[in-house]
């Protein structure tokens, strides 16, 4: 990803900074896909985009994440790592509609996009599962008949939602994680695009504050500061600092 220079991480963290989660993600995932249109981006798999955003945050940060979550029986505090050496690359999310035939219900569906989850996000979620199936339901049978406009049972949904998650691995990260105090397991969520965010964010701030030392200190130009290697930049801060 050699696309992924300083300039570019830098625009899209500032275009980031006015946005919501939605917009920010979004902008990550651009940085997967250069010159992809919004459009283009928000019809992508959300497992095959969160792929891509891993993929992302080991040309920018490596393969090891840290991460920090509560025990849900006894509230300690838990600090582990999180290898994402080679999660799902966009060859492992089917292009094709899915198929699934339970009893006399026959439904082709295709999987979730970030646009589908932009569109229910509002909807309560006792509703939001049936919202986001009715989204993605392409076609569905009963008997040889058509009944596209009819709502599925909930034995249905719970089979599409299990083929989906299997078809589509990265939609849902979770982590089980046990409790070093209780030994219970806990269940943690691991959202990579808020998680690169948070990342991109701290290295932002830290780069800009290099910039400003090393312009205050050479009288350089950003553009020339960014154009430093981080070891040769490294070095000029050092040579500041001992100054």
């Amino acid at each position: 990803m050699e696309h992924l220079e300083a300039g570019a991480l830098l625009a899209a963290w500032e275009a980031g900074l006015a946005s919501d989660d939605g917009g920010r993600a979004l902008l990550l995932h651009g940085l997967a896909r250069p010159g992809s249109e919004a459009g283009e981006l928000l019809s992508v798999p959300v497992g095959q985009r969160d792929a891509e955003l891993f993929a992302v945050r080991r040309a920018l940060f490596g393969a090891r994440l840290e991460v920090r979550t509560d025990c849900a029986e006894c509230g300690e505090e838990m600090e582990f790592e999180f290898d994402a050496g080679g999660p799902g690359t966009a060859g492992d999310v089917p292009a094709e509609p899915i198929r699934v035939e339970v009893g006399e219900w026959v439904v082709e569906f295709r999987l979730p996009t970030p646009a589908d989850l932009a569109a229910v996000e509002a909807v309560p979620d006792d509703r939001a599962r049936a919202a986001l199936l009715a989204r993605c339901t392409l076609r569905s049978e009963r008997g040889g008949q058509d009944a596209t406009d009819r709502p599925l049972p909930e034995h249905v949904q719970r089979r599409i939602a299990a083929v989906s998650e299997e078809s589509d691995p990265f939609a849902d990260v979770t982590l089980n994680v046990a409790c070093p105090a209780c030994g219970k397991t806990t269940q943690a969520e691991l959202d990579i695009a808020s998680y690169l965010w948070a990342e991109l964010d701290a290295w932002a701030r830290d780069t800009l504050l290099d910039v400003h030392l090393l312009a205050t200190a050479y009288g350089w130009s950003e553009p020339e500061i960014l154009a430093l290697s981080p070891l040769r930049r490294r070095y000029y801060l050092e040579l500041c600092a001992d100054a």
